[in-house]
């Protein structure tokens, strides 16, 4: 799988997921250097481009990304903090962007929570048409 990957620090927690996505056989789409800002939104179009099957976004709180990321029509990026949270994003929402925290999540929990998110083959079929009203709402007016 093709994954999009940015962060706008450095540290032991972005090291271990990088260090993940690899050892699981992922290619990396890395974007660096960038305000978080565009990280996120460089992210989100990776995605909606087709360049990346799914992103992964990490910043202080995980929300600035998060937000730019959401900014792309076409992306549901979801903050998620444990496995349980980042596996309901994508079974629930469809989400395709998974934002973390790189200052509060130990390096350990933020795999098990970039793990759970890249576990889910595919959303809920129960939940389709709630995804088909989220989707919805990038719709032009």
């Amino acid at each position: 799988m093709r994954i999009a990957f940015a962060a706008d620090d450095r540290n032991a927690t972005t090291d271990a997921v990088v260090a993940e996505l690899e050892a699981a056989g992922h290619e990396i789409v890395r974007l660096d250097e960038l305000p978080w800002p565009d990280l996120g939104a460089g992210v989100g179009r990776a995605v909606v481009d087709g360049r990346a099957d799914l992103g992964v976004v990490m910043c202080w709180t995980g929300t600035g990304t998060a937000i730019a990321a959401n900014k792309v029509p076409g992306v549901l990026a979801a903050v998620a903090w444990d496995p349980w949270v980042a596996r309901g994003a994508r079974l629930w929402n469809d989400a395709n962007v998974l934002a973390m925290s790189l200052k509060r999540l130990a390096p350990d929990v933020a795999v098990e929570v970039l793990r759970a998110f890249l576990e889910v083959p595919s959303p809920d079929p129960d939940e389709a048409q709630n995804i088909a009203l989220l989707k919805r709402l990038d719709a032009p007016r």
